[in-house]
């Protein structure tokens, strides 16, 4: 009777989970959820920004530098640092790899004046930021720091 009784316990085994089980683990796996997550969706925000941030202070401003040293002036738009403007005698461009103009992390081209309006007597570099609206509270631009 008792080996009867063991191989019954075997065979349940084998047939896979309980439901209480399974229950127990997708309890689980949602509190894992619920405290991971939103830690991971405020990164996504910030990484962007700070990928923003470094485009307008590092590359774009790199391509703008080297215009600049190359002409004497900076560019009146960001598309002369693909295509040569008829005043431009030493343009060296197109002064992007690959030569397109990058977008912004949220996908909106970057804003560029020349002259300044805040900058002066350089020019303003800026990302709408994640609205797309220039003039809110979430620009981020080359007078702002991180």
């Amino acid at each position: 009777m008792k080996l009867n009784h063991t191989k019954r316990n075997q065979t349940r085994r084998l047939q896979g989970f309980t439901l209480v089980e399974m229950l127990l683990v997708v309890a689980i796996i949602g509190i894992l959820a619920a405290l991971v997550i939103p830690k991971i969706a405020g990164t996504t925000e910030k990484s962007r920004k700070t990928a923003a941030y470094t485009d307008i202070h590092s590359g774009i401003k790199a391509a703008l530098d080297h215009y600049e040293i190359d002409n004497g002036t900076y560019p009146r738009s960001l598309n002369d640092l693909l295509v040569q403007p008829s005043d431009a005698k030493h343009w060296d461009g197109p002064y992007f790899d690959p030569p397109q103009l990058p977008l912004d992390p949220w996908g909106n081209p970057y804003i560029y004046y020349f002259p300044s309006k805040r900058n002066q007597p350089t020019y303003d570099l800026l990302s709408a930021g994640p609205d797309g609206k220039e003039g809110t509270d979430d620009d981020i631009g080359n007078w702002s720091t991180q």
